[in-house]
């Protein structure tokens, strides 16, 4: 993205391509949203994998039932045509400060989100970990090595 907006305006000033300012402001825009997109996007498939997670691993017996092929589509799908509306919303109001503390409160929802999940799927394991080594008779040397699989 910003690869390709350098090189637009590289091209703009060496007198490459010539536009009209309006275009040029219009492609801006298109670069900016597009950007914004992916940003967006990207957090909220962090988010999207860190669920998918959570019930692969609390529901793993019904994760199949769960987790079809066709609510896998319609999750991606949801999730592109909401980073596309929002970022264009964001780019064409990006003055407004409503805008600005909603993009931030994405950010951190997203933050806590994955935050939450993850501590508790670390909890899950160290409670395996601590029930198996409970009933190993003899206290084992790879108690440190079984923590990090956890």
């Amino acid at each position: 993205g910003n690869l390709a907006e350098m090189l637009f305006m590289l091209l703009l000033e060496h007198g490459v391509l010539v536009m009209r300012p309006s275009i040029v402001r219009h492609m801006d825009s298109v670069i900016d949203m597009l950007i914004c997109s992916s940003v967006v996007s990207s957090l909220s498939f962090l988010g999207v994998i860190a669920i998918d997670r959570y019930i692969t691993i609390f529901y793993a017996l019904r994760y199949h039932s769960i987790m079809t092929l066709q609510r896998a589509v319609v999750t991606m799908a949801s999730v592109w045509l909401a980073s596309t509306v929002s970022s264009t919303v964001l780019i064409t109001y990006y003055r407004s400060n409503t805008i600005l503390l909603c993009l931030i409160g994405f950010f951190l929802f997203m933050l806590v989100l994955m935050l939450v999940l993850y501590i508790h799927m670390f909890a899950l394991a160290r409670h395996h970990l601590h029930s198996i080594s409970s009933q190993q008779k003899p206290p084992t040397a790879h108690r440190g090595g079984s923590l990090k699989g956890a």
